[in-house]
């Protein structure tokens, strides 16, 4: 399929190629535990946070990425706007972390109600959640590339 086309059949569904609809269940949105300074975040540094390559905010203190269900709609779509990659691609490198001993992956939530709650109540949290999930308590930041 040529670009033109894509892009053509992006606009007749009402999509755009920068836009994620929050209708769409994949949508999703970056949240931090509400004393997090930050207000915009790139995705190669939530990719770093969430692989924990990166350990700590700029202000030194500890990331704890949490992550919703590996089934979740809008895990499989973080997994491929952040990284580029599937779900069971992102899953296979854990599993090699783990089995050299080299890491653990976030923890992970089975709702966004409860991504939400662990991101407001741990310090240095940061996690994702459907677009149109009930953030209150957190700090929705934008992503910037």
């Amino acid at each position: 399929m040529t670009r033109i086309v894509r892009i053509l059949v992006l606009a007749a569904l009402g999509i755009s190629a920068g836009r994620i609809s929050a209708e769409d269940p994949g949508a999703f949105k970056v949240i931090v535990n509400p004393a997090n300074p930050a207000t915009q975040i790139t995705r190669l540094k939530i990719g770093e946070i969430f692989l924990r390559k990166e350990k700590r905010w700029p202000d030194g203190q500890s990331a704890v990425p949490v992550e919703p269900s590996i089934k979740s709609p809008v895990r499989q779509r973080f997994d491929q706007d952040v990284y580029g990659k599937p779900v069971i691609a992102i899953s296979a490198y854990w599993q090699q972390m783990i089995f050299g001993g080299k890491g653990i992956p976030p923890p992970e939530k089975s709702s966004d109600a409860e991504v939400v709650s662990f991101v407001r109540e741990t310090a240095g949290a940061i996690g994702y959640v459907s677009a149109g999930a009930d953030a209150s308590g957190v700090k929705v930041v934008a992503i910037v590339d």
